[in-house]
């Protein structure tokens, strides 16, 4: 049964990474600890689970931000992504959960419409795309965990 609750923790976790309103890969790394923790049998298989689990993570959390940076580099100017920035903050504020995107996306239009108003609307699906790829290595690397947790399951 708790391997079961473990499992649908994760799941609500691997939702985190799409809804801003969850936790989301950290999520599936506290189950992953708490399944570890609960397993009644010695020995480090569940510990080595979760060792790997957390790796998954940093790498997952690296990507998240790394890949979008890259996908933009040189593309956008400074100050264009630095409004978005800003109205991702303010959003957030101001529409919690949605907020962020609806306000990172009025941002970097904004900015881009300022500067050349016939290229803000390209500008802004750039920019949704590279979020877009943050996040997609964000959920490869938290199916990746589950995964892992998995085949832990199985071993131990």
């Amino acid at each position: 049964m708790e391997t079961v609750l473990v499992g649908l923790v994760m799941l609500v976790g691997l939702a985190g990474v799409i809804v801003p309103l969850l936790p989301g890969t950290a999520l599936v790394l506290a189950a992953g600890i708490g399944w570890a923790a609960l397993v009644v049998e010695s020995g480090t298989t569940r510990w080595v689970v979760v060792a790997v689990m957390a790796a998954l993570l940093v790498a997952g959390l690296v990507l998240k931000y790394a890949l979008p940076g890259r996908h933009l580099a040189g593309s956008l100017p400074r100050r264009t992504l630095l409004l978005g920035a800003a109205g991702a903050v303010v959003g957030f504020f101001l529409l919690p959960p949605l907020g962020l995107l609806l306000g990172g996306v009025a941002g970097v239009y904004l900015a881009e419409a300022q500067r050349d108003r016939s290229t803000a609307w390209r500008s802004t699906v750039q920019v949704l795309k590279a979020v877009g790829l943050g996040v997609l290595a964000e959920l490869t690397a938290g199916v990746l965990m589950v995964a892992t947790w998995l085949v832990g399951v199985v071993l131990v």
